[in-house]
């Protein structure tokens, strides 16, 4: 068995392995140190804003009653987001939500304060607008309003809502205080 074993280290020992080997080292470690820089560059901003955004960024829910205790259900049983990040935005309360970039709309809650809440949306914020098909279609004119802006949706289906947040959470800029 033991000569076996020295057989083939003698075999491999030959000098042309010996250059092959070491030109392959060459070719790898430039490629390594290459493949380190992109996901340091590409993959970690990616992670710190989402972590970010799932620890210090407020979401605020622009819904009344039970559609709010609805919404703020769904958002914590997921299980990414915590209770001290959801705010409740009333309609004598929504100046309240000025400085924060995400903005959960309940379109029958708050479909005649839509103006004031666009008004006050900055750019870079994302705006949420759930509009459930059993509460009636939102008209056309609310609509091309919502179109206008950047950075906007408009669904009626939950799960669809909570995909769209958390994208938004590694999309948008985060603003530290």
């Amino acid at each position: 068995m033991y000569a076996i074993l020295q057989a083939i280290v003698d075999f491999f020992n030959h000098p042309f392995f010996i250059v092959l080997g070491g030109m392959t080292s060459l070719l790898v470690l430039p490629a390594l140190l290459y493949t380190t820089y992109l996901v340091g560059k590409g993959v970690i901003p990616v992670l710190i804003r989402l972590g970010m955004g799932l620890s210090q960024r407020k979401i605020a829910v622009f819904a009344e009653g039970d559609e709010f205790d609805d919404l703020k259900s769904m958002l914590l049983d997921s299980g990414i987001l915590r209770e001290s990040n959801i705010v409740k935005i009333n309609k004598n309360s929504i100046k309240k939500a000025e400085h924060m970039t995400i903005f959960l709309v309940h379109w029958m809650s708050f479909k005649s304060e839509i103006d004031r809440i666009l008004e006050m949306k900055s750019d870079p914020a994302a705006l949420f607008v759930y509009a459930p098909q059993s509460e009636g279609r939102i008209d056309d004119d609310a609509i091309a309003k919502i179109n206008r802006e950047s950075n906007t949706t408009i669904m009626n289906f939950r799960g669809r809502l909570l995909n769209d947040i958390l994208i938004s959470m590694i999309t948008t800029r985060y603003k530290t205080k």
